[in-house]
């Protein structure tokens, strides 16, 4: 194939012309000038950390089973006496100190991550009160996982750096060379186990939130990611030749597996 570039002051076209004489043409779903400013960028992150929190403090009020760092979070708050948003706090910070030996290098959306979060979870809920009738706790318990997904989408496309125990898990896989998804198996089945062992509450939220975060979560990563980074889609193609599905690119728009 002979390839030629049509360039507009509005986007970016590109002809492909084919063996039969007819063309493919392919231009961005958006094509922006520039990336995302700094200030949007900030305000994402801190919108996505504040959701996050509240999505915590709400997943606890359903009283239906937390995820499972929450239920190590609140079986460590049971034994100290500290709000489970100060544990949040003290856990997140423990395990940023893992980190310096797995030379992971913190950004700022980890440091906010550590204290926002904690700090977010504790004020919602003490202005949430505790529902008893289950046709509350269930359709709240379904909006805290999905607004956790949206929340993990607005802090994460800003790229300020992972959250601290996403960090010790690809810190993990980059030590022992074990696949990210055995080496965050094993991290939460541990956190899980310990968190139960304490007294956190584990029950059908937990699964939900087990089952249910990852598929939500990759489709608010794409959601929210710059446009630039979007794939491309075909406008326009010849009838004579369809369109071969190019591998290569379709690998490098899933995201990674977790």
């Amino acid at each position: 194939m002979d390839q030629c570039s049509i360039q507009s002051t509005d986007c970016h076209v590109k002809a492909t012309r084919t063996t039969t004489g007819g063309y493919l043409l392919s231009a961005p779903v958006s094509a922006p000038s520039r990336s995302p400013g700094l200030a949007r960028r900030l305000v994402q992150l801190y919108c996505g950390l504040v959701l996050y929190g509240v999505s915590c403090a709400l997943q606890l009020r359903a009283g239906l089973g937390l995820a499972p760092w929450d239920v190590l979070n609140q079986g460590v708050a049971r034994h100290t006496g500290l709000s489970i948003g100060t544990v949040v706090i003290a856990i997140g910070a423990l395990v940023l100190l893992l980190w310096i030996p797995l030379r992971q290098r913190p950004g700022l959306g980890t440091v906010s991550n550590v204290v926002m979060i904690g700090l977010v979870m504790d004020a919602t809920l003490s202005v949430t009160p505790t529902p008893h009738s289950l046709w509350i706790r269930i359709p709240l318990l379904l909006f805290s996982v999905a607004l956790c997904a949206v929340a993990t989408g607005l802090y994460i496309t800003p790229r300020f750096g992972p959250g601290p125990r996403d960090g010790l898990m690809t810190g993990l896989h980059r030590r022992t060379g074990r696949s990210v998804r055995l080496v965050r198996t094993l991290i939460e089945v541990a956190v899980l186990a310990t968190g139960f062992a304490l007294g956190g509450s584990v029950g059908v939220g937990t699964v939900l939130f087990a089952v249910g975060i990852g598929p939500m979560a990759q489709f608010f990563l794409r959601f929210f990611a710059p446009a630039e980074r979007r794939p491309t889609v075909p406008v326009a193609r010849s009838a004579a030749v369809p369109e071969t599905p190019n591998p290569a690119r379709s690998t490098q728009d899933a995201p990674d597996p977790v």
